[in-house]
This record gives C-alpha cells, sequence and structure tokens, in this order.
C-alpha cells in the first residue's frame, strides 16, 4: 500500500504563509486522487482540498479559496498545499490523504490511505 509523511508545519503569525508537503512511498501518487483534511481540538475532520488522480482538477472548501492552493509534483511523488493568508481559524493538524477514485470527495471516508499529520498554528 501507499505510505505518507506529511511535513512543512509549524507556528506563523496571521497573514503569513506555510507550504505542506505530502510525500508518498511504496507507490506513484500520481495514481492517487489526493486529499488534504484539517482537525482543530474538539472538532470533526473537515475536508480542506483535493485534487484528482488524472487532469490535475481541483476542489477547494469554501473558507479557504482564493488562499490555499494544492498542486503535485510527480517528479518528486508529493502533493503539497501552498497556504497564503492565514488566519487563526486555519489552526489544526492537517492530514493528507490518497483514494484510488478519480472523483475528488470531500469525505474522509472515501480515502483509505492516511498520513500521521503535521501541525499548524496561526497566532494573531
Amino acid at each position: 500500500q501507499v505510505q505518507l509523511v506529511e511535513s512543512g508545519g509549524g507556528l506563523v503569525q496571521a497573514g503569513g504563509s506555510l507550504r505542506l508537503s505530502c510525500t508518498a512511498s511504496g507507490r506513484t501518487l500520481s495514481t492517487y486522487t489526493v486529499g488534504w483534511f484539517r482537525q482543530a481540538p474538539g472538532n470533526e475532520r473537515e475536508f480542506v482540498a483535493s485534487i484528482v488522480r488524472i487532469g490535475g482538477n481541483t476542489v477547494y472548501t469554501d473558507s479557504v479559496k482564493g488562499r490555499f492552493s494544492i498542486s503535485r509534483d510527480d517528479a518528486k511523488n508529493t502533493v503539497s498545499l501552498q497556504m497564503a493568508n492565514l488566519k487563526p481559524e486555519d489552526t489544526a493538524i492537517y492530514y493528507c490523504a490518497a483514494s484510488h477514485s478519480s472523483a475528488p470527495s470531500s469525505s474522509a471516508a472515501h480515502y483509505p490511505y492516511w498520513g500521521q499529520g503535521t501541525h499548524v498554528t496561526v497566532s494573531s
């Protein structure tokens, strides 16, 4: 099975930027639809963005549209989430997930493969 590892999290002030990376091993990530999810303390895990396995079509949750961008680097077997104009409400653990489906589902249940997460803290 594919293994996923997130990196790039950290502490940033409001208005700043971070770039998260999801690096895969064991399989070629370009053959998977990849999603980013986040979970804040006391909250449910929520969908952030996804990129389909063919064609590069992307989907974003409304709260991050215009601020976040998901992209692939097939040569490095990674999917990245570029986050700009960060807000305190973006504070969460961010998870990368992969699916064999060609559809960019926003449901965590549709993604069988998950990384362990990387923490993002946005201070005011």
